[in-house]
């Protein structure tokens, strides 16, 4: 008899295989339920409470800590008692605040809602930049939005107003610019609801992406637990030139580490390097750290923080983080868990895919590699901006080139995208003519929003199933993620970079050494871009777009419509019922890369993220099925037919049959949308069974009460097949490290 093992959080699971039904032993995550809280927040900033509670971490461990480590253990709520293991043992965290982005913030409000509770308990925001569809440009489209998702807004304004959450409306910009520019700071730990909240960890704080069910507890006043990450450092020397930026050293270490290498671990850079690079050029590194699987990225504190807060009206929190810079910096001698060295000075422009954010090239291959593998050389789009990169730095980098190009008389070959990373950067970049020089070279600046990055892309130049290439300054190009089209072919890289191969139109051309021709026929080549850091005179704010709750929201009213199809009050999930799960059918055994976009896809479906059951429609429509390598066809072990996966869930609930999925490596690895775990409970899943999950979505799956089980062995992953039957049995009596092995054949 061969057996296998399944692991869930701290427990190991084992599973007997014999004839073609399997019982497996395994475990509920059964976290003890937490009392209320007392814990009221303070928005002051107070390093003397991160002093005090690092002061005693630091004589119980009696070890240099990394800065990583200052900060979330100086965020404990028990930091005379807490466990401290990296990589083991779960620590309960109290964060300073919560951001929440309007595709996530709405079922994360709705299970607010159901709790109960008058108010948040900490810091909170909500911010509308998903739900903003890119068609023809800023203004019209942002127009657009506003009347289509009138209904969603208006939710989100009026549960922000009578909860004590503050609302960004929509135009405000990307959730991770806003965080930046108004409420990170040195040290602060912030949880946000959309994976690329580390954008927050180039000023220094520990900011962590997590689904809404997470978000609910800290805004309910309970602490909020996180596996002890490791932590990885990155040591920069040298310093950056030329063609070089920022985004090369996360492409870089994306190629080092894969899109699951930082899964469990906190990116901690650090050296001499470091004080080469800008506030936001660090924070674009933190951003497209959730691409490697980290649980965040950090920078230490420096001249460049310091500057940035000034710049962005907060020189009272630089001067306070002046004063306690020794809290914000890595002690002398820590320990990292692994350490990557990169030579700024040595390294070279990269640009990274397609399909996949960690396929690395140096720009200077990628022409001869993408002729190789039968990639389209023509570029079609070219797309900067997005919340990765969208500073004013990276704007006027890309405008110095495309000033360059129109001095020669010469526009983009390729369509050319800007989307503004806020409300600020836009009237900024306006007024000091970097917008007019990105529109004159044929770019459309986009609202400031989401847009492509996301799927919010309404794009007609290709047919669905056209082979095509597209450049972009984003941090994520999985399949059909830009533009719903799974045969484009989807490269990031840097503004700089998109702009240059935008204006040539083609993978092959190499701005450090090759020539582009003028309409006169000269041969001109491009010089390396240039730009300020930040803007000489102070940012222009724009628009007021923010609405800050009223003192008391207690008055009222929250109304949803149980006629709409965009919003849907929750109802409680069935609770278990004591006993073992019996005889789990597998819905679907999934092929190969399985994102959160695979699971539950975003582009038009957004519109349907408050409402459980319509989401529920696109659930695992992506996925490719091992056993006809077909998309959202599955077979009906019932009927015999085929179907699509949310026909087949369906239809399996309407007739009692729970259900399992089988899945590969690094599962639910991408956005931290906890649809994904909520579309299988809600249609009676009731366990995941995969070779490795990604951090953010295992978490999504225990908080849904569906069981997130991993092999042992990766290889015994071959020996379930779509149509076998499975049972978890042993939950009366799992404990912590137990491990149960029970096998019964027909």
């Amino acid at each position: 008899m061969a057996t296998y093992c399944l692991t869930v959080a701290r427990l190991q699971l084992v599973l007997g295989q014999g004839a073609r039904r399997f019982h497996v032993a395994a475990a509920l995550n059964a976290k003890a339920k937490v009392a209320m809280s007392r814990f009221e927040p303070n928005s002051s900033i107070n390093y003397d409470q991160l002093r005090s509670n690092i002061d005693i971490v630091r004589k119980r461990l009696n070890r240099p800590l990394t800065l990583s480590e200052k900060i979330v253990y100086g965020h404990l709520d028990d930091p005379a008692g807490q466990e401290i293991v990296r990589g083991r043992t779960y620590l309960r965290l109290r964060p300073d605040r919560v951001a929440m982005q309007d595709a996530t913030a709405q079922m994360a409000m709705l299970q607010f809602i159901s709790s109960g509770l008058p108010k948040v308990a900490v810091p909170s925001t909500i911010h509308c930049d998903h739900l903003i569809e890119a068609q023809i440009g800023g203004a019209q489209d942002l127009q657009r939005a506003k009347e289509i998702n009138q209904e969603v807004y208006k939710f989100l304004a009026s549960a922000g107003a009578k909860y004590g959450v503050g609302f960004w409306k929509p135009g405000s910009g990307i959730i991770h610019q806003i965080i930046l520019e108004n409420y990170a700071y040195p040290g602060v730990m912030l949880i946000g609801t959309d994976s690329h909240t580390p954008n927050g960890g180039g000023l220094g704080s520990i900011c962590i992406g997590v689904g809404g069910a997470d978000a609910v507890d800290v805004m309910a006043g309970i602490p909020w637990e996180l596996k002890c990450p490791n932590v990885i450092g990155v040591k920069l020397t040298g310093t950056l030139s030329g063609w070089t930026s920022p985004k090369d050293v996360i492409l870089k270490v994306a190629g080092i580490l894969t899109v699951k290498g930082g899964t469990g671990a906190i990116v901690e850079y650090h050296g001499p390097g470091v004080d080469s690079i800008s506030c936001t050029g660090m924070a674009t590194i933190c951003n497209m750290g959730a691409e490697i699987g980290a649980t965040t990225s950090v920078f230490p504190y420096n001249h460049r923080m310091r500057t940035y807060l000034e710049k962005t009206g907060r020189g009272e929190i630089a001067a306070v983080a002046n004063e306690n810079q020794d809290l914000l910096v890595p002690d002398s001698g820590c320990h990292y868990d692994q350490i990557i060295e990169i030579n700024l000075s040595e390294l070279k422009p990269h640009i990274n895919g397609p399909f996949t954010p960690d396929l690395a090239h140096p720009v200077s291959d990628i022409g001869s590699v993408a002729e190789k593998n039968g990639w389209p050389l023509e570029v079609k789009v070219g797309l900067i901006g997005s919340c990765t990169n969208s500073s004013y730095e990276d704007m006027g980098r890309a405008a110095s080139l495309a000033k360059q190009a129109l001095d020669k008389g010469l526009k983009c070959k390729a369509q050319f995208t800007v989307t503004p990373g806020s409300e600020q950067i836009r009237a900024t970049i306006e007024r000091d003519g970097y917008a007019k020089l990105l529109r004159d070279v044929g770019g459309v600046v986009l609202a400031n929003a989401c847009g492509p990055c996301i799927g919010q892309w309404d794009r007609r130049d290709v047919k669905k199933g056209e082979k095509n290439t597209i450049v972009t300054s984003f941090n994520r190009n999985f399949t059909a993620r830009n533009d719903a089209n799974p045969a484009t072919h989807a490269f990031v890289t840097s503004p700089e970079i998109v702009t240059a191969l935008a204006i040539a139109g083609t993978l092959k051309f190499n701005p450090e050494t090759d020539f582009l021709t003028a309409p006169n026929g000269e041969k001109f080549k491009l010089e390396p871009p240039t730009g300020d850091e930040l803007p000489a005179r102070d940012f222009d704010p724009g628009q007021d777009t923010y609405q800050h709750p009223p003192a008391d929201g207690s008055g009222l009213r929250v109304d949803v419509n149980p006629q709409s199809n965009r919003l849907q009050l929750l109802e409680p999930f069935d609770k278990w019922n004591g006993k073992d799960l019996e005889d789990l059918q597998v819905l679907i055994k999934v092929k190969g890369k399985c994102t959160t976009d695979h699971i539950s896809a975003a582009g038009p479906w957004l519109k349907f993220r408050g409402h459980l059951d319509n989401i529920s429609n696109n659930l695992l429509i992506g996925a490719v099925n091992i056993e006809n390598d077909a998309v959202n066809k599955i077979r009906n072990i019932l009927t015999g037919e085929f179907g699509g996966v949310p026909d087949v869930a369906r239809y399996y609930k309407k007739h009692n049959v729970s259900w399992v999925v089988v899945g590969d490596e690094n599962y639910g690895e991408g956005s931290s949308r906890e649809h994904a775990a909520l579309e299988p409970r809600h249609l009676g899943g009731r366990a995941i069974i995969v070779k490795s999950f990604a951090r953010i979505h295992e978490t999504n799956l225990k908080k849904q009460g569906l069981l997130p089980l991993t092999f042992s062995n990766p290889a015994d992953y071959d020996k379930i097949r779509p149509d076998d039957k499975i049972s978890i049995v042993g939950l009366k009596s799992f404990a912590p490290g137990k491990a149960v092995l029970r096998f019964l054949s027909e």
